[in-house]
């Protein structure tokens, strides 16, 4: 049967009908009941917790617009625009200048095609929080250890810190910020580091200080040490109270090692040479509570020069301007190249195997070029004055030598507080890197006339009383030391008890309480020395 429709029945049908194709479009749209939420876009980047000084200079954040065109990715920060770049299919943004507080980035794809002004587009949105605030921190100076192998207590605040590091040591403050924590032994060189939860970071150096104890020292060789007449006649000043420390060589000035080392080049080139046994010198003295400095003669080395010029490396001696090595008074082959990199390294690992044996100190002698003319050697590497040379190898020694828990020292002409550039030793320089500058400042050495003492050797008080108030005044402002190498041997004067203790009232007069005696044939004038 055929129906018919009045036109008002026409009208509301195709009301109907339009209703339900738009509630199928507002449906497929996600407006309406149930609307779903825009496809989320993959973000990647933002560290976990707030972001520090150091991560926002890196922070990147990335938005993977794979399957869209990321040119159309429209970032914001707090609501404004901000502009990114592309990587692929990713939009990178990288936020500059953002200050501490909250921020909320966002990033959007605006919907297209017909209805895209009924649905959102994918998106990305991220709150984070900037930190780059670095935490306070306050560093109580530890008392004055007496060795570098004594435990140091360190004390501070670090309010806002998570963690305070003292080289491979970490605590935790305190609600208060407070921390305290005692170090195995003193921290040289190190310093103290506060670090926030978002990475800031505050540092202070770590003055520790060394309070040296007082040194009365004689000068003992490797050979005199194994004999056993002059081995106890060492001994026997030490027991008596005469000396508090005895300077015992390591290696000489023929090169020689005078102790069965395990350093690889010193068995290598033959330098290695049980002459006595470190461990017991060590434990003999130590048990008297006497102790002991190790004397390394570092850069007059014969015994190196001789193995590096015959074994294809002659770069590590001193040469002439010719390309021969450089001879002087000291024989053929006799210095080795201070600015060589292996030179050092040798030079360090003595002594960082002699301060883990258990030497209290290491003094460094020879640390020089060669006496002479400048323009008659050369040294192959050297960038620089050579000053500068020697006082670095100082300060790359310095360290190593600390934590292995000796002081360290070097043995410096008399003459280098005014005349620096004559061995290259800079006093000054030399100073910033040691614990103490060791002088020698034997009468028979001067000149006529020098400092104004007419005779120096026949005036030992005189010229050393003058000697060492300059070389007090080159180590000014620095942390290191004066302490003296004094004559006990006759040259151009015959030398007995009373020139060594004139050169001894003269050094305490000055304000230093500590010295060293030197004899090459290990023969001391007892009646110098207060005994105990």
């Amino acid at each position: 049967m055929l129906m018919r429709f009045r036109a008002a029945d026409r009208k509301r049908l195709a009301a109907l009908a339009f209703g339900v194709l738009l509630a199928i479009l507002l449906v497929s749209a996600g407006i309406g009941a149930g609307r779903s939420p825009a496809p989320a876009l993959p973000l990647t980047g933002l560290p976990p917790g707030p972001v520090g000084a150091a991560a926002l200079r890196d922070l990147a954040l990335r938005v993977d617009a794979t399957g869209h065109d990321p040119h159309a990715v429209e970032l914001t920060v707090d609501g404004s625009a901000v502009t990114g770049r592309v990587d692929g299919d990713t939009a990178v943004y990288h936020p500059e200048g953002l200050p501490d507080g909250e921020h909320t980035f966002t990033a959007e794809i605006p919907a297209d095609g017909p209805l895209g002004w009924l649905r959102d587009g994918p998106a990305a949105t991220a709150t984070f929080t900037v930190d780059t605030t670095a935490p306070r921190l306050e560093v109580t100076p530890p008392e004055a250890a007496s060795s570098y192998r004594d435990p140091v207590t360190v004390r501070g605040r670090a309010p806002g810190a998570a963690h305070v590091s003292i080289g491979a040591t970490t605590v935790t403050p305190a609600a208060d910020g407070s921390f305290e924590t005692e170090l195995p032994h003193h921290p040289s060189g190190s310093e103290v580091v506060a670090v926030d939860s978002a990475g800031n970071a505050t540092s202070r150096a770590l003055a520790a200080g060394i309070d040296l104890p007082r040194m009365r020292a004689v000068h003992v060789t490797a050979y005199a040490w194994s004999d056993d007449g002059m081995r106890e006649s060492v001994l026997n000043m030490a027991r008596q109270g005469r000396i508090d420390t005895v300077q015992l060589d390591i290696k000489d000035e023929d090169g020689v090692v005078g102790y069965d080392s395990q350093v690889p080049l010193a068995r290598s080139t033959g330098a290695a040479t049980p002459i006595y046994r470190a461990r017991d010198a060590l434990r003999q003295l130590h048990e008297m509570g006497v102790q002991v400095v190790g004397r390394i003669v570092a850069f007059r080395d014969p015994t190196l020069a001789g193995w590096a010029w015959h074994n294809g490396r002659p770069d590590w001696v001193v040469q002439s301007p010719a390309g021969q090595p450089y001879s002087s008074h000291y024989g053929a082959i006799a210095f080795t190249n201070f600015a060589h990199p292996e030179v050092r390294a040798y030079n360090i690992a003595l002594a960082v195997e002699a301060g883990e044996l258990g030497f209290d100190g290491i003094m460094y002698d020879y640390v020089r070029r060669p006496d002479g003319s400048l323009s008659s050697m050369r040294f192959p590497g050297l960038t620089g004055p050579a000053t500068e040379a020697v006082a670095g190898f100082l300060g790359q020694a310095r360290e190593p030598v600390r934590a292995a828990g000796a002081h360290l020292s070097a043995a410096v002409y008399g003459i280098a507080a005014s005349r620096p550039d004559q061995i290259a030793q800079d006093i000054p320089l030399i100073a910033r890197q040691v614990d103490f500058v060791a002088p020698m400042i034997y009468p028979s050495h001067w000149n006529t006339g020098e400092y104004g003492v007419a005779d120096p050797n026949n005036q030992p008080y005189d010229i050393v009383a003058a000697a060492l108030r300059d070389f007090r005044t080159a180590t000014l402002g620095t942390n290191a030391k004066v302490i003296p190498w004094l004559q006990d041997f006759s040259l151009g004067a015959a030398y007995g008890d009373a020139q060594v203790r004139a050169q001894i009232d003269a050094t305490y007069r000055t304000g230093i309480d500590s010295f060293f005696l030197w004899n090459p044939a290990v023969s001391y004038h007892e009646g110098a020395l207060d005994p105990k």
